[in-house]
């Protein structure tokens, strides 16, 4: 047993570990060479895929961020040339629609009285100076919230005596030009929900300002509070709804609703507003593209009003082509169809 325990079994071991080594030099820098140009066949078929024209409603309504804006102050202007007379109310006063602000007047000038006696004495008069007075008074209820005049200031036709911060609110919000074609007509209200405030309501006079390039937020330009250079939605808080300045909120715009309209997936359409395509699935499984008619978009779906028909087979997805082969499309090459999840699979397509 000593001789085995000496030299037998240790010399087994040696032997082991020699044709382990052997075998990972040979895996790790000789490979097979024939097994690894075995070419990997790709297997498996993208089918493209289909969606059906269904009849159903639709209702478009765009929901904007907006916020609540106290309306710009209103200016209470001279209709007189003449000097300020009287100033009837101060900064900071509480006045009515109407109130007087200001008296102005304007002096008369008198033509001087010639009178000859029984004597024939000639003598000149010059009567008593006459004054046309005007009084500028309160475009709307508010506050006077500037007063920049003082008695004995000269004003002209149309200045500025005053200016009257009124008690309404309006709200507004910003709304990308792209989204102005999902309003099939202009709307004159929308409904608001105001963050922390009352419950949902109808603003009014609603009107989309698009300011002129260079233009500013001013008090006179009544899309103060917008976005410079951007479409501005803006509409009337009504009297009777409690609201701050600087809360802000939502503002859902009406752009119509259809029912039994013939409706596909905003995807499968080429183009969002009045007209568009689609590639139709024949019968025997070609494709064809057709022009189509729009109506509604809701963001999901889109009207279809002309050019196909309920059960008209379509691609969900808009064929897109190959950037690499300017060949592809529906001419011949490969067609490339976009996936839900922004890749794009492409396939040959035969020239018929």
């Amino acid at each position: 047993m000593g001789v085995w325990r000496r030299w037998i079994f240790p010399s087994l071991r040696i032997v082991i570990f020699a044709v382990i080594a052997i075998a990972l030099v040979k895996v790790a820098f000789f490979p097979d060479k024939a097994a690894g140009n075995e070419a990997v066949a790709p297997s498996g078929n993208i089918d493209d895929q289909v969606v059906s024209v269904v009849t159903g409603n639709i209702a478009n309504q765009i929901e904007l961020a907006a916020t609540v804006v106290a309306d710009p102050a209103i200016p209470a202007r001279g209709t007189l040339a003449g000097e300020v007379a009287e100033l009837h109310v101060k900064e900071g006063a509480r006045v009515s629609a109407g109130a007087v602000i200001a008296t102005v007047r304007k002096e008369i000038e008198q033509e001087p009285v010639t009178r000859t006696d029984a004597e024939g004495n000639v003598t000149t008069t010059t009567p008593p100076t006459k004054y046309r007075t005007a009084q500028v008074t309160a475009p709307a209820a508010g506050t006077v919230s500037s007063l920049p005049m003082v008695v004995g200031q000269s004003v002209s036709i149309g200045d500025t005596v005053a200016q009257i911060a009124p008690d309404t609110f309006s709200v507004t919000a910003t709304i990308e030009p792209a989204q102005r074609f999902r309003l099939t007509e202009e709307p004159t209200e929308a409904r608001v929900s105001v963050t922390g405030g009352p419950d949902e309501f109808t603003c009014t006079a609603l009107r989309i300002i698009t300011p002129l390039e260079g233009q500013s937020s001013t008090p006179d330009n009544p899309g103060s509070g917008a976005t410079p250079g951007g479409p501005t939605v803006r509409c009337a808080v009504p009297g009777d709804v409690r609201v701050f300045a600087g809360l802000g909120g939502k503002l859902m715009l009406p752009g119509g609703s259809a029912e039994n309209a013939l409706l596909l997936p905003v995807t499968a359409v080429k183009g969002s507003s009045q007209g568009g395509s689609v590639w139709i699935v024949t019968a025997d499984g070609t494709q064809e593209k057709r022009d189509v008619k729009l109506g509604l978009n809701d963001g999901r779906q889109v009207q279809i009003t002309e050019g196909l028909a309920e059960g008209d087979s379509v691609l969900e997805f808009i064929p897109v082509e190959d950037p690499t082969n300017p060949g592809g499309g529906n001419g011949g090459g490969e067609e490339c169809i976009e996936q839900p999840d922004g890749s794009v699979v492409c396939s040959s397509v035969q020239e018929g």
